[in-house]
Formats: structure tokens, sequence, C-alpha cells
């Protein structure tokens, strides 16, 4: 969704944000070169701005890059509170390692999450307009033009102040023709690759032209089996049980995912993990996905060989409860219990 051009964090006008990019004032740079030694500069904060690449840049040429999602919250007595920051950093590391790179140990990473919120702290909306998208990019810089890993990496983190990536309830499609990662646990779909989402662009496309808001991907291995969607976890409700494939190997472990199995749990709800047939969401009495940038969100429908299963939604249904148990957390209205937030002033 586009976003308009602004100046200032004065000038918007939070109701009339989107999910896309508002320039905001500060962005965050690490370098490290691997022909020296794996350690990562200091964070720099830098303008917002152009980056200098070189056109043989492991990123450009390769894709040699991984990037993580999460996001600051204003409470209502204003203060701003980071959500699970160390499990961004954690599950950086893996797809680094996976990707062959080096990345920043944890403590650096959130420590460099903190310095970039806190040097663009006017853009965090006011509590119930939205929220500050924190995007680190670590990417492969150096010259490289044979199968190899860059000899220089750097983290860039960004922000821009946004709501959530949709709006109401979707409608998917399941189409079999394309997939979203190969079968097996040799391929990248468990890790946030930067080469795992342009290939879902021509699927996303041909699903949206034909009135759908998003593709639910099939294991690749033998049809059967749901996977995700373009860039978010799925979960089905029957009863009082909640079902959820299995992550790890294709599937991404999300960490709003991982928060809403925990907080399921607490509420009542049997979770399991598991691989989960096509026919068995067909049959499911509700059906939500889960991610950073979609938080909780319902699905109305998913069609499947032109057969369309329909689910509740609604203030009553499982996932709105989830959602305002998970946003309470976030923003602070919810006690912490579990250490999830990280007050940063």
């Amino acid at each position: 969704m586009a976003s308009p051009s602004i100046n200032s964090s004065e000038e918007i006008n939070w109701d009339e944000i989107g999910f896309g990019i508002i320039p905001t004032d500060t962005m965050c740079l690490m370098k490290c070169s691997t022909e020296e030694a794996d350690t990562f500069s200091e964070a720099t904060l830098v303008p917002y701005g152009n980056l200098h690449l070189l056109p043989s840049a492991g990123i450009l040429n390769h894709g040699q890059g991984v990037i993580e999602g999460l996001k600051a919250y204003r409470t209502k007595d204003g203060h701003i509170l980071l959500f699970r920051p160390e499990e961004n950093g954690t599950r950086l590391k893996i797809g680094a390692e996976r990707m062959c790179m080096p990345s920043p140990s944890v403590e650096q990473f959130v420590d460099a999450v903190k310095q970039t919120v806190l040097a663009n702290k006017r853009w965090v909306p006011p509590v119930g307009k939205g929220s500050l998208y924190i995007r680190p990019l670590l990417m492969g810089t150096g010259s490289v033009l044979g199968i190899a890993p860059a000899p220089e990496c750097t983290l860039l983190i960004y922000v821009t102040p946004v709501k959530t990536y949709h709006t109401g309830p979707l409608n998917l499609v399941i189409k079999d023709k394309l997939y979203r990662a190969i079968c097996g646990s040799g391929g990248t779909g468990g890790v946030k690759s930067v080469v795992n989402y342009s290939p879902a662009y021509k699927a996303l496309k041909e699903a949206r032209a034909e009135g759908f808001s998003d593709i639910l991907y099939l294991d690749a291995a033998t049809g059967k089996f749901i996977e995700e969607l373009s860039s978010c976890n799925i979960f089905l409700v029957k009863g009082k049980a909640i079902s959820t494939p299995t992550a790890g190997g294709n599937i991404l472990p999300g960490i709003t995912r991982k928060s809403i199995i925990e907080i399921a749990i607490d509420l009542g709800y049997k979770v399991t993990e598991r691989a989960v047939a096509v026919d068995e969401l067909m049959e499911a009495d509700e059906v939500f996905c889960t991610g950073t940038a979609v938080g909780v969100n319902p699905v109305a429908s998913i069609t499947h060989n032109n057969i369309r299963a329909e689910y509740k939604t609604g203030a009553e249904a499982v996932s709105q409860k989830l959602l305002q148990t998970l946003v309470g957390i976030q923003t602070g209205h919810i006690q912490d219990t579990r250490g999830w937030t990280l007050q940063i002033e």
C-alpha cells in the first residue's frame, strides 16, 4: 500500500497511514569484513537515504541476504515498547548461517534496534494508530563474481510507521502449479532469506487479479499439506483445538506465531503443531494468519479446486480474542508476565 511523501512526523494524519514506506530520520549501519574477523563494527546512525553499493555486491548478484521484521509500539502513557527483539536477533543468526554470512550477537542486534528506534521516536504512532515497523537487512556487500560468499557484510536497519498489512478478513486461494519452497528441509523456506519473496510475486499477482487477498501454498512434495501464505503463518480452529503446520524446514518459525501458540494455550485451547492436510483445512470452523506485518488476521474464505470454504470471523472469533491479548501485551494495556516487551527510553 502506497504512503504519502511526508517530511515531518508533525504532518502525519495517523488515520491515513497504510503499510508502506514513509521516509524517517535515521537508519543504522554495521559492517563486518569476513577476511579479517567475523566481528561487526559498532552501530553507526546515519541519515535515512541511498546506499552506496558496488555493482558486484553479493546481495545484488546472488541475493545473499536475510531480512527481519519487528515493531515498536507506543503505550497509552507515551512509552515505547519493543516486542521480543531478542527472538529476531536469534532468528537472524540462524538465517545468516544458512546464507554463509557472519551476524552480530543478539545483544548487538537488540542494541542497534534500540538506537534506531530512539533516533526515530517521533515517528512511533500514538497508541491505537499503528506501530513503527523495523526492517533489519543483513546482506553481502563485498565484491564477488563467482558463486561464493561476499567478503564483507552489512547490517542495515531502517524504520517506517505503518498500520497492519491487510485490512479486514482475507479471502485466500490455493493453487497447485506454483510452490513457495522446495520439498524437504534443505531449502530456505525456514529462514527469512531475501530470495524467498520475489518468487511469490507471480502467484500473488494472479491471485489478486482474480479478487483474492493472498495465496495459501501447499507442500511441493505431495501437494496435500498446507504450508503458509506469501508472508505469514496459518492456523485453523476446530472446536477448542487449534492446529498449525510444523515450522522449520519449509516453514518460517514466526515470532508472532510462537507468541500466539503460548497465548492460546493460556486461554484454554489445545494447540498442535503438525502436518495439516488441505482437506482438513476446508472443514475447519475458523482460520487465521499470524505475522509481524499482519498481526493476527482472520480468514473469511479459502478457495481450492473451485470449492469455496467460509469461516467464522468477527468479535466472537478465536482470532479476535488472541489478537486483543497480543496487542494488549505489545502496547502495555495487559501486564507482560513473560518478559516479552522491552521498554527502551
